[in-house]
């Protein structure tokens, strides 16, 4: 298998948190708008997580906290974000690197991302890539109704997977 030497994963993911930190940024600055609101998964345990003994007692591998009605004191600088949250009546301040972060949904868009959490990405960095092979890739389509065409495949006829290698002059 081919090493990926441009590293197309840890790409995808650093764009993906360029996401959620806009998002987070947009919300500090003016609040949310209409009916979005967060729920944001993280590790507890992740370098940089600051949470309350009793919250890590509570939680000791992942947390899920909801950004909606009462949050307060959202701010968000290039690695992580910082926010105040209620749990059970008693005030907190949690502190979570987006590296930390496994899942953000936003429930009145029906939209997510999900992440490796930086600590696992590194440990499979360090091995050899197991990426699939180009046929089975899948790229997301906008949606068109189907072109016409005279070669329309048989029913029951299946495609047939052709390599580069066959095109290519040796």
């Amino acid at each position: 298998m081919a090493t990926d030497h441009i590293r197309y994963d840890v790409l995808t993911s650093e764009a993906m948190r360029g996401v959620l930190r806009r998002v987070l940024t947009d919300a500090a600055e003016q609040g949310l708008p209409g009916e979005h609101h967060f729920f944001i998964t993280f590790l507890s345990k992740a370098d940089g997580v600051k949470i309350s003994s009793r919250l890590l007692a509570q939680y000791p591998e992942e947390m899920t906290i909801i950004l909606q009605h009462q949050f307060w004191d959202l701010t968000v600088s290039e690695d992580h974000f910082e926010v105040g949250l209620s749990f059970g009546g008693v005030p907190e301040r949690l502190v979570v690197p987006f590296n930390a972060i496994k899942s953000f949904f936003d429930p009145s868009v029906q939209f997510g991302l999900q992440f490796e959490p930086a600590d696992t990405a590194t440990a499979k960095a360090a091995e050899p890539s197991a990426a699939p092979a180009p046929e089975a890739l899948a790229v997301p389509q906008a949606s068109a109704p189907p072109a016409e065409t005279e070669d329309k495949p048989k029913p029951g006829a299946g495609a047939e997977v052709v390599r580069l290698d066959r095109f290519r002059k040796k």
